[in-house]
């Protein structure tokens, strides 16, 4: 069966700067990392040196045959010390911008993937009286090196921000899925949604919205109502905050399904990726379905999705078939403008270099990339707008 996508429909990869850049030295998760007795597998480090191998990168993604480009701006280096913006922190990220308009690339750009300032996270962070306030500030620092962005990310996965908060300060819980986590600490949910419409209000004039962890909660037999009042906190109420933006990113992976006691475990005979999540395709598909449900009129733009595996084939496979559950949603009306694959290279997955996302291997001691055979396989989707 032969399924072709929409013409302009945004093909691309994606990474986040902290992930990618290497030596975020001024962020609050460099500090964590190499804090003493820190309990992260890894420290970031150089991390994939993409502060300085950009070109390559875009090059890659040009050469592929993808249209787009999806990577976000550090706020720690624009803004290393409170009200000090770094003007060449500037002028670099103008040059990524620029870089991506020249080989026919759409930026898409987010303002905050997971680090702040270090600086910002000392006093207060979210939970600041300031922090909606400084994250504005931040916003319209950044607001003139955005010309020709088209598609702008205000702030990644806020309910997993939020949900990180209240696990932090819980350290028996640590189920991996964040979907299985606990609630968001409500008053950081609450300062994260302040910001993001201050900075919408920043932005006005580009297309802007956020991005949202969609973790595709399914009902055990007899748990609908608990499984409703459980994606409530979880994710409902961060959908109800895009309401009137100019589109809303889906961030899909995997499902959870849930009990009449909560989230229940992965089965053990259960197919599962590198980071212990069930392998589940048809979780794109039903993101897609259930945020277009509850934000009707809404564009939805596919930020992430993948597959963190190191069997290659495998990466195929899980991606053919979110892309047939993508194209099903699409068929019965949801208005989806793109599809932005989680990651391009693999990256710094927060801890570990382990889990290995990526369309793209990266050597850790030369930095040199090598494409995957599922790198060229999307790039031929890509090429052709169709999916077989």
């Amino acid at each position: 069966m032969e399924r072709s996508f929409p013409k302009g429909f945004l093909w691309g990869a994606a990474g986040s700067a902290h992930q990618t850049e290497g030596n975020n030295v001024a962020s609050d998760l460099w500090a964590l990392e190499n804090r003493p007795g820190t309990f992260f597998a890894d420290r970031s480090g150089d991390a994939c040196d993409s502060y300085h191998r950009w070109p390559e990168d875009l090059d890659i993604v040009r050469e592929l045959g993808l249209n787009s480009y999806r990577f976000s701006l550090e706020w720690a280096r624009i803004e290393p010390a409170e009200g000090r913006f770094s003007n060449a922190a500037l002028a670099h990220y103008r040059r990524v911008i620029e870089g991506c308009l020249e080989r026919g690339l759409t930026p898409v750009v987010t303002l905050h993937h997971f680090t702040s300032p270090l600086w910002f996270q000392q006093d207060g962070g979210w939970l600041s009286g300031e922090a909606v306030g400084r994250f504005r500030r931040y916003v319209r620092a950044v607001l003139p090196i955005l010309g020709g962005v088209e598609w702008v990310c205000t702030i990644n996965e806020p309910n997993l921000l939020a949900m990180m908060a209240n696990l932090m300060r819980d350290k028996e819980r640590t189920e991996g899925v964040a979907g299985a986590m606990p609630p968001p600490d409500q008053r950081t949910a609450e300062a994260l949604a302040a910001a993001h419409l201050a900075a919408r209000e920043e932005l006005a004039g580009l297309r802007s919205g956020w991005t949202i962890a969609s973790q595709n909660f399914e009902a055990a037999e007899g748990a609908v109502a608990e499984r409703d009042a459980w994606a409530r906190p979880r994710e409902d109420q961060f959908l109800e905050v895009a309401k009137d933006d100019d589109f809303v990113g889906v961030q899909a992976y995997t499902r959870v399904i849930i009990g009449k006691d909560g989230a229940l475990p992965v089965p053990d005979e259960a197919r599962r990726t590198l980071t212990g999540w069930e392998f589940h395709p048809a979780a794109l598909g039903d993101a897609v379905r259930y945020t277009a449900a509850r934000l009707p009129g809404v564009p939805i733009l596919v930020t992430e999705n993948g597959i963190a595996t190191a069997r290659d084939a495998e990466r195929v496979e899980y991606t053919r078939g979110a892309l047939a559950g993508l194209h099903e949603a699409m068929a019965e009306g949801a208005d989806v403008r793109g599809y932005l694959h989680w990651s391009l290279l693999d990256n710094y997955e927060w801890g570990s270099y382990e889990p290995t996302f990526g369309l793209v291997s990266v050597d850790r001691e030369t930095f040199q990339r090598t494409l995957k055979p599922s790198a060229r396989w999307l790039g031929e989707i890509a090429r052709s707008g169709r999916l077989d």
